[in-house]
């Protein structure tokens, strides 16, 4: 908009009618320094390791490692990387006092053949604008997420969606949920029994009993969501999709003796005997014996 070769209106003048302040015409952006970079380098470190660090928790670790830094600069440069503190977001497992809640069948039992249980929950993804909504079916022995969907909202039609897409492929003999009211409702116990398969519903409060899709939450949200900016719901969706590929046909586990789920599945390979509730930990794994047994669960490598 700004004719600085013009003979006919002086730059003062240009300037006036656009209501623009002449020092922005003198500005001229920079490459960023090597220290910037640096210390870009070294908060995107620090809040991979942590990603619930706000700019002030990841201002003071900066000083902690001799940065001399101050708060306002970290936050900018936070903001320009596009990093910020990944909060909790909504409760996905509210219950209801009206529905049955049934018993836990799992703890103790041993698991060594696909289709003998599946586990199911709801996680949320943080967008630009509010969250979406992740549903999986995973086998427990092989890991072999079964079905999966993306939506907008967790209610009952979507998860009995999913549901029906996971029996389209074969059936347990007993499906583990939470206590939240989408699988403790008439609806979704019945579409469960009329396949025949049996109820297995968590304790209250004791995410350990759903302990092998928590550990899927944990590695798609580890080693693909969070590493990616999304802006479309459509966007997430497809590479969830090439994810949930990928880990199913070609990312061994540690606890498969290094096979993929799906190899388990099909019965191509044979996996190590699941049974919850019981610590399987060794010091050969880095984790200590002593520590309480859910939290052994948790720690395990997927």
């Amino acid at each position: 908009m700004i004719e600085r070769q013009s003979k006919k209106i002086s730059l003062r003048k240009q300037c006036y009618l656009l209501s623009l302040n002449r020092s922005s015409l003198y500005y001229s952006g920079v490459l960023m320094c090597e220290e910037e970079s640096k210390i870009i380098n070294e908060i995107s470190e620090i809040w991979h390791e942590i990603p619930v660090y706000g700019y002030r928790r990841i201002w003071a670790e900066l000083r902690r490692r001799g940065y001399k830094i101050n708060r306002k600069r970290v936050q900018r440069l936070m903001k320009e990387a596009g990093l910020s503190a990944i909060y909790p977001g909504p409760k996905t497992s509210k219950g209801n006092p009206d529905h049955k809640i049934y018993p836990y069948l799992l703890k103790g039992m041993e698991i060594n053949r696909p289709n003998q249980v599946w586990m199911t929950d709801l996680t949320y993804i943080k967008m630009p604008q509010g969250f979406v909504y992740l549903m999986a079916i995973i086998d427990v022995y092989s890991r072999k997420i079964i079905a999966w969907d993306l939506g907008n909202s967790m209610d009952l039609e979507f998860c009995l969606g999913i549901l029906k897409m996971a029996f389209a492929n074969g059936k347990p003999d007993i499906l583990n949920t939470d206590q939240g009211s989408q699988y403790t409702s008439p609806q979704w116990i019945e579409a469960v029994e009329k396949m025949k398969v049996l109820v297995s519903m968590d304790g209250k409060g004791r995410w350990a009993d759903n302990i092998t899709i928590e550990r899927f939450w944990r590695t798609v949200k580890w080693e693909h969501l969070y590493l990616r900016n999304y802006e479309t719901v459509r966007e997430v969706k497809e590479s969830i999709a090439e994810f949930i590929g990928f880990y199913n046909q070609r990312r061994v586990h540690q606890s498969l003796e290094y096979n993929t789920p799906e190899e388990i599945y099909a019965g191509h390979k044979k996996a190590p005997d699941v049974i919850l509730g019981r610590p399987r930990a060794s010091k050969s794994r880095g984790i200590p014996l002593d520590l309480d047994a859910e939290l052994q669960e948790l720690l395990l490598v997927a």
